[in-house]
């Protein structure tokens, strides 16, 4: 894929420091904006390359390695593909989609730690609750969740998405047990579960002293608000939404290397800055097949995209069931065994980030770009330097 002409790091380098001096921003905030602004330049050293056959001369500069850089995603997605290989199963694949109300959103924002770990444990529960239930499944499921905080927009809308083999083991242990084709679990049973079971946690999170209230929130405060604000909740449908089954594996991970290491927006979705003014595409899922527009203030654009810098070392992609770290080679094994069919080559096994880039573009690194013949061979190490009070204006 091309280099796009224009990028987040651009907007940062021409409005963030003007940004920062307007707007007080939590220590990870600053570290994430920076951290872009510096994505391969000078700042962060690199290397001189040469070609060994015509002489021909490139410098590269190191990437910052931020999770919510777009231009770092593609080498780290790669490499969560290839930790996911054997723990693909030959089924069919589910992928639902756990979303919370605006209103809990609202307060989510504001306790993100403990809110977003209540939402993974909540919709843990409720998937393995009613997969075990004689009456679904009668399984327990393995599966892992995605953490998405974001709208098309860019407005604040926490969501998981889940992964989930159409199937399970029984509770023995002694066979492998298939959902129906084409149909896994009922959405209605696991959204009202998963409303019930959020609602409780919250309540006692709240008895505990472990919320906290800001802005128009305050008067959630007192005990009563918080109880009638707890009841109308309990009278709102949550939406739990189901899609089409991928089918096998290999449609998983197309689907995953698109997905997994994703940021609130790509380098793709941006259309040049003017008059101080960022525009990007997006899509309106009530009208799916007519790509609009958005316009915002660089301001309102820096402002919407900070919301979604996740805490520092929140894990953003967990696994549950007997995917979980504590028993998952065993389980797998065991899966593997009941399935009775061997695990399939899905990707390659490239060792060096130059052979994932070239797995993930179809393009060598180790080429000449100029002759096509001589190999790149590294003549000179750059070191990074202090970060400058001022980023620098060239991306490259």
């Amino acid at each position: 894929m091309a280099r796009p002409a224009f990028e987040l790091a651009d907007i940062f380098r021409r409005h963030g420091e003007a940004y920062r001096r307007t707007h007080p921003l939590p220590r990870q905030q600053r570290r994430v904006m920076r951290a872009i602004e510096t994505c391969r330049t000078a700042a962060l050293g690199g290397h001189v390359e040469q070609c060994g056959h015509c002489q021909y001369t490139r410098i590269s500069y190191n990437s910052c390695r931020n999770r919510h850089c777009p231009k770092c995603q593609s080498l780290a997605r790669a490499r969560w593909l290839e930790a996911r290989k054997s723990e693909l199963l030959p089924v069919e694949y589910f992928h639902v989609v756990f979303t919370v109300p605006e209103p809990i959103a609202e307060l989510m924002f504001h306790n993100q730690q403990q809110l977003y770990d209540l939402l993974f444990r909540v919709t843990a529960q409720t998937l393995l609750t009613i997969a075990r239930d004689p009456q679904h499944l009668g399984a327990g499921l393995g599966f892992f969740a995605i953490l998405h905080t974001w709208g098309q927009n860019l407005h604040f809308h926490p969501h998981l998405h889940c992964v989930v083999p159409g199937g399970g083991l029984s509770i023995d242990h002694h066979r492998w047990i298939s959902c129906r084709p084409g149909f896994f679990l009922p959405v209605r049973v696991l959204s009202r579960l998963f409303r019930r079971l959020f609602l409780e946690a919250l309540e006692k999170a709240f008895q505990r002293g472990q919320l906290r209230f800001f802005s128009r929130l305050e008067a959630l405060r007192h005990p009563a608000a918080f109880a009638r604000f707890l009841a109308t909740l309990r009278k709102t449908d949550w939406v739990v939404y189901a899609k089409p089954p991928f089918g096998g594996p290999q449609q998983v991970l197309e689907y995953l290397g698109r997905y997994t290491h994703r940021v609130a927006i790509s380098n793709q979705r941006l259309l040049p800055l003017q008059n101080d003014q960022v525009s990007f595409q997006w899509k309106d899922y009530r009208h799916p097949h007519q790509p609009k527009v958005l316009t915002l203030a660089a301001e309102e654009f820096i402002r919407r995209f900070l919301l979604h810098t996740l805490p520092p070392g929140f894990q953003r992609i967990r696994h549950f069931g007997f995917l979980a770290n504590c028993h998952r080679q065993d389980k797998l094994a065991l899966c593997h065994q009941l399935l009775a069919t061997p695990l399939a080559d899905l990707l390659p096994r490239p060792a060096d980030y130059r052979d994932f880039y070239q797995a993930l573009t179809h393009r060598s690194l180790r080429i000449c770009p100029q002759c096509r013949v001589g190999a790149m061979l590294c003549i000179q190490i750059l070191p990074p330097y202090r970060w400058p009070s001022a980023p620098p204006l060239d991306s490259s």
